[in-house]
């Protein structure tokens, strides 16, 4: 019961969301592009493979993912919400890409499995339930098939993340109620130990849990940059719904709480601490449990 209130939550959220990620999906390719390259790297997509993309987005990096497996490989990108799977599908139109609406926790495998590779950047810990989602990206995978992702770690190492919704705030009235514990939001993936287990659970071999830091560049644009983490965090829907004089004192307020991050005529640096979660699908004689 907790699982499915969290995912009709989760569904709610995203389809109030998606029109901040659409209207910046340009802008959070350029800059976000650093949180998921080490996974990138580590999948390391080969010509010929089929691959998957678990929250794809808007799909910039499932595009990547297509270039780097063509001419005779695929890419599937696969994500909750609708409006950003049709965004994705009008940015890009390569051949070997498909896009899919759809909640891989419910799924039994993804359509176009198995696949030789999964990726996801900072998509994992929105969960509402990993082990299902994990499960079924497990599933989807080819035996001895990988998986290679990011998510963040917890918000000392991500200071930045929680200054916009924090500025933005007071001139935006309610915001949706932020995830406790590890319901699913950014910071839900934050204990090592804990994606450890939630992979095991799910059947993975191999797991690995690194500590990945990268730092996001963001030009001297005080108002862009803030209108951007503002429209594709939890005050979106608040911000998009508000009068001009409350968005632009939102997008002040969060100015001035990122403004420790900027450095004038030279942009904005913003810290990310990530994890680096690498792991692989089983063979069929390393198999421990034929059910799962």
């Amino acid at each position: 019961m907790r699982a499915a209130a969290l995912r009709a939550r989760n569904a709610a959220f995203w389809e109030q969301a998606a029109p901040g990620w659409i209207e910046h999906a340009d802008r959070q390719d350029e800059i976000g592009r650093p949180l998921g390259a080490a996974a990138l790297d580590r999948l390391r997509p080969r010509p010929g493979e089929r691959v998957l993309d678990v929250g794809c987005g808007c799909g910039g990096a499932t595009a990547e993912l297509a270039r780097a497996v063509a001419p005779t490989g695929s890419a599937v990108g696969l994500d909750l919400a609708e409006a950003m799977v049709a965004a994705a599908r009008a940015r890009f139109a390569e051949p070997g890409l498909r896009f899919l609406a759809g909640d891989v926790e419910t799924l039994d495998h993804v359509p176009g499995a198995p696949f030789d590779a999964v990726h996801s950047r900072m998509a994992l810990m929105l969960f509402a339930d990993p082990v299902a989602g994990l499960t079924t990206i497990r599933r989807s995978l080819r035996a001895g098939g990988r998986l290679a992702a990011t998510v963040f770690r917890d918000g000392g190492v991500n200071p930045w993340l929680p200054a916009a919704m924090l500025g933005a705030a007071p001139s935006l009235g309610a915001l949706p109620p932020l995830p406790l514990g590890d319901e699913p939001g950014p910071f839900a993936f934050a204990d090592p130990a804990r994606v450890t287990r939630l992979l095991t659970a799910a059947g993975f071999l191999d797991i690995e849990v690194d500590a990945h830091d990268v730092t996001l560049e963001a030009p001297d644009d005080p108002g862009a940059v803030a209108a951007w983490l503002i429209e594709i965090g939890p005050a979106g829907a608040a911000y998009r719904a508000a009068g001009t004089p409350a968005r632009t004192a939102a997008r002040a307020g969060a100015a001035r709480l990122l403004e420790r991050f900027r450095t004038a005529g030279a942009g904005y640096h913003l810290p990310s601490g990530c994890w680096l979660i690498t792991a692989t699908s089983p063979e069929p004689t390393r198999r421990q449990d034929s059910s799962q």
